[in-house]
Order: structure tokens, then sequence, then C-alpha cells
């Protein structure tokens, strides 16, 4: 099963949060139910028009198709998508080529593909995909990376609860894309913040699936600028959307794992600008 439509959430502007309550909050920046079994789940944001959602074949056979909102006969007819698994190994099959996704693995499918599908893999249950879809204006090649052959680097210290292995998998320096930045962020034990110091992009939209948190346990998700923050409760599985000029950190009450993703208006990772603690409010 496949949605006909794509939901839709439109662009803001920092002046909004104020005003908004924590259901409004919820309803602009969470998306929720973001893997349901037995379907293709994909919402559409206008800040940088990502397009993000989830595929769980559950035993079945699932093809991405075309949508009414992104005026495309096929999916990636102007679009490239980034793929990572987040749960046990499955396939995508893209124009007749069969790649095999274990969890953490991450695939990235370029403009002009017609076909993708995606299934578990033989003898094998429960493969979630994770998809995060920007505009593309040249196509480049299909690329498969395993879990650690990404670029990986060590952030943060256990004395500040952040130490953290990073994998970037898409970048200007790995996989190459038309502008899809996205990797995997794995918490140590014992280390709950993700990002700290916070920071903005004003050249990009990030958005973060936070995953592999325990059902009793969630992330408090600092959102908003610097001198207006809000907060976003987030469980397993569930993904936020922070717009270029709102800051993105959060904190655990267990250890977990996410996945970073960002397209915009350039593919450096380190151009942002840091939003220091003493600065928040």
């Amino acid at each position: 099963m496949t949605q006909t439509h794509i939901p839709q959430r439109y662009a803001t502007n920092p002046a909004q949060i104020p005003g908004m309550t924590t259901q409004d909050l919820r309803d602009t920046y969470l998306i929720p139910d973001v893997f349901v079994p037995g379907e293709i789940r994909l919402t559409y944001t206008h800040h940088d028009r990502i397009v993000l959602g989830g595929a769980v074949p559950a035993g079945g056979v699932l093809e991405l198709g075309g949508y009414p909102e992104i005026r495309s006969d096929y999916f990636l007819e102007h679009r490239e998508v980034g793929i990572i698994n987040v749960g046990g190994t499955g396939t995508v099959t893209a124009d007749g080529e069969v790649y095999t996704l274990v969890k953490g693995a991450c695939l990235y499918l370029g403009r002009g593909i017609r076909s993708v599908s995606f299934a578990d893999a033989d003898g094998e249950q429960g493969a979630q995909f994770y998809l995060f879809s920007a505009p593309a204006h040249t196509a480049y090649p299909a690329a498969l990376v395993s879990p650690g052959e990404g670029t990986v680097r060590e952030l943060g210290d256990q004395l500040t609860s952040n130490r953290r292995t990073l994998n970037q998998y898409i970048h200007e320096n790995g996989v190459k894309s038309c502008q899809i930045v996205m990797g995997v962020t794995e918490l140590h034990p014992g280390s709950m913040w993700n990002t700290m110091p916070a920071h903005t992009h004003d050249r990009r939209t990030e958005c973060y699936l936070y995953f592999d948190l325990p059902e009793d346990a969630r992330v408090i998700h600092l959102m908003g600028e610097r001198e207006e923050t809000r907060h976003l409760v987030v469980a397993d599985r569930q993904a936020v959307i922070s717009p270029s000029w709102s800051l993105h950190s959060g904190v655990g009450t267990s250890s977990y794992t996410f996945i970073w993703a960002m397209a915009g208006e350039n593919q450096a990772f380190d151009d942002m600008d840091a939003a220091p603690v003493t600065d928040l409010r």
C-alpha cells in the first residue's frame, strides 16, 4: 500500500514560534508516524522542498510511485533520494538492480531512475527504510555504503555526555549527490546529548530521525531561535523537521541513534553557525 497523496507541511518563519502551542509545534515540525507496516508513508515539507518518510514492506513488496504533489510521472524524475535501513535486512530494487541493505546501510539513488521497490530480504522480516529526498538537477550514479564504511568522525566527550560516532555517507567527500547530505550518528552508552553546543545553518534544512530509543524513553529536541527556544518530546522512530533558521539539538533519557539529513544551498558539513549554551533562552 502507498499513499495516493503526500501530506504537506508549509514553510514557517521564526516570528510564528512565540504564539505556537505545544500541539501547534508538533503538528508543524514533528512527523510521528514514519514507519507503518505494509505502507510507504511520506511527508512533503516546503522547507527546501524535502520529502521524507518510511517504507515498511512487512513481507510484501512496496513500489515507490509518482505523486501529484511533486508533479512527476515517477518519483525520481526530478529528484534524488537517500535511503537508510533502520530495521531488519531488506532489499531495494532500482531499475532492476537489487541492493541489499543491512541495518544502518545507506543507498543513494539519483535522478532518472524510474522504478524503485522495497522488500524484506529472503528469510528476513522487519526491514524499515527511511527515505530523504530533494530536488535534483543532474544525475549521479547509485551507490551503496555499508555501516562503518563512510567517513567516520568521533565527536564529543563522555564528561559532557555527548560522546558520539558520526558516520557520513552522502556528502561532498563521499557519495556524490546534487544537494543531499546524510549520515548516522550513534551515541555511546552514558551519553545523551546529540549536538551541544547547538547550531544553525541558514543555507540548509535539516531533518532528524531518532531510532534505537527504548519504548519508555524520549528525546527532548530543542528547536527555534537561540533567543526563543522551544522543545519537542520525541519517541523512537519519529522525525523532526528543522528549518534553516532553527537550532537543533537534543538530549535523551537514554542513549540512542539518529539519522541526520540536509538539503539546501551547499554540501559543506561544517557550514554552521554555533549557538553557545550561554546564548540560549
